[in-house]
């Protein structure tokens, strides 16, 4: 299964933007666990958000502003970003596990990553 990550690009400060993370070659019911990460420019790379039978969880700075959802199909998941702020400028990444709750926001628990995506928040 590859992962296809779309949806970037370049909004005003409170804009929206939606990032599709898509499965090729196969589905995403393989793996329990699907998040976003992020990385800014000179910055580690970040927990954003994850998706794990049916719970959600964001990382505080983007709680409330952020969105994760699964299709029906769950072969992509969304993350609909709202009220954008030139902070959230960076390359969005999708990764995709079988990590249980505990690991999930560690970058180093996911075996398979698609492309990243950039989004730019202009101020």
């Amino acid at each position: 299964v590859q992962l296809q990550a779309s949806g970037g690009g370049v909004v005003q400060a409170g804009g929206s933007l939606r990032l599709s993370c898509a499965a090729s070659g196969g589905t995403l019911n393989n793996y329990g666990t699907i998040a976003w990460f992020r990385q800014a420019p000179g910055k580690e790379r970040e927990f954003v958000a994850a998706i794990r039978s049916g719970s959600s969880y964001y990382s505080d700075s983007v709680k409330g502003r952020f969105t994760i959802s699964r299709d029906n199909g769950r072969k992509t998941v969304y993350l609909q970003m709202n009220s954008l702020k030139p902070e959230d400028t960076a390359v969005y990444s999708c990764a995709a596990s079988n990590i249980i709750v505990s690991g999930l926001f560690t970058a180093a628990n996911y075996p398979r990553w698609g492309q990243g995506t950039l989004v730019t928040v202009s101020s």
